[in-house]
């Protein structure tokens, strides 16, 4: 079922929380919404399941305005950040809960507890107590007590953030199985832009209560729409620079570093920030007007790559990522080349990309 958004807006008192937001998330797919702490993702997910009030605007599942329907009325199921199992119960009675709550027969009860329990992998654990579980089987009970209702819209409030690391690369892969295999559309809330990034069909990246960007994950990491999107989505995150734009080269002290063909049409003397992703930056043999003077002032290993940090003036640093055999050390002058088709350029005064292909923020996206 389809989630339509039409300029919902949220405020308390005189604190704007939400502007103007329009999203359309198409049936069946896993649409995040990403954003750093108090972007207002967590509102308007809770605006969606009913557990918020609307300032102003409409929420439409497929053709049906769900405004003013309350929350056991939306058909929706939400799984917090929080597990909220009742420990006196077995798994099979938390599991079964929200059926029985609604007066559904025993053996409908028992069949759709075993069917989700067989999915999650825990039917072993069905007379176990949560006490007795583990994190990662904590969750899962918590996902599988919404998935027994079978919903239109399962909404996720950062599910994953209470556990470790390791599980939480686990539970990504499963989470995404258990999207396809319950065919609803899932609404995620979560600051982790690597969730966000391995699990999506889309993302609505926020920031101040406004949808910055909303597409696909390849889109929002190859073509950010803005300086804030750039720099929020990628690890290790993008380089920034400030310059002028000069026949088609990006002027920096007595650098001209190459920009992409899309940038031919930007007018000369234009305040400007180039960024640029560490993996897409080189170390080359020899100074140039198109390359970047240095010295080397951190090494951090990261597996099969190194991160070189590189002091490129008094009060800049940019990042480089190199393969871990290359013989780079601390101290050492180097310089760094960079490749012009990997290049993002923005507006300095206006903070948007200045390149015609990335200039949107896709509200409708079948």
């Amino acid at each position: 079922m389809d989630v339509k958004l039409q300029r919902i807006n949220k405020s308390f008192g005189s604190i704007s929380i939400l502007k103007d937001v329009d999203l359309v998330f198409p049936s069946r797919r896993f649409v995040t919404l990403l954003g750093p702490s108090g972007c207002g993702k967590t509102t308007l997910l809770r605006m969606i399941a009913g557990l918020e009030d609307i300032t102003a605007g409409s929420i439409h599942f497929g053709n049906r305005e769900v405004n003013k329907l309350a929350p056991r009325d939306r058909n929706i199921a939400m799984v917090f950040q929080s597990y909220a199992l009742y420990p006196q119960m077995t798994v099979r009675k938390n599991l079964g809960y929200g059926l029985r709550v609604r007066k559904t027969p025993e053996v409908e009860i028992d069949s759709a507890v075993v069917r989700v329990a067989r999915i999650l992998e825990i039917d072993h654990l069905l007379d176990r107590k949560p006490a007795q579980l583990s994190g990662g089987q904590r969750q899962r009970v918590a996902l599988g007590r919404a998935m027994v209702r079978k919903p239109d819209i399962f909404l996720m409030d950062e599910p994953l953030s209470n556990l470790d690391a390791k599980l939480r690369v686990t539970m990504r892969g499963e989470l995404r199985r258990f999207h396809l295999d319950l065919n609803a559309t899932t609404v995620y809330v979560t600051h982790d832009q690597l969730e966000a990034m391995t699990m999506s069909d889309l993302i609505a990246v926020m920031h101040k209560g406004v949808v910055q960007q909303f597409g696909t994950p390849e889109e929002v990491y190859s073509r950010p729409a803005n300086l804030f999107v750039a720099g929020f989505i990628g690890s290790p995150p993008m380089n920034f620079l400030e310059g002028t734009i000069d026949s088609g080269r990006f002027r920096i002290g007595e650098a001209a570093l190459p920009l992409p063909p899309l940038a031919s049409g930007i007018a000369p003397g234009l305040d400007a920030v180039i960024g640029v992703r560490p993996q897409d930056l080189n170390l080359v043999a020899s100074a140039g007007p198109d390359a970047l003077a240095g010295r080397v002032s951190l090494v951090e290993l990261l597996g099969s790559e190194k991160l070189i940090e590189v002091q490129v003036s008094d009060r800049k640093r940019i990042s480089v990522q190199v393969r871990a055999e290359s013989q780079v050390g601390l101290g050492e002058n180097v310089h760094v080349g960079f490749d012009a088709q990997s290049v993002h350029v923005f507006d300095k005064r206006t903070e948007q990309s200045l390149l015609a292909e990335a200039t949107f923020c896709n509200i409708n996206h079948a």
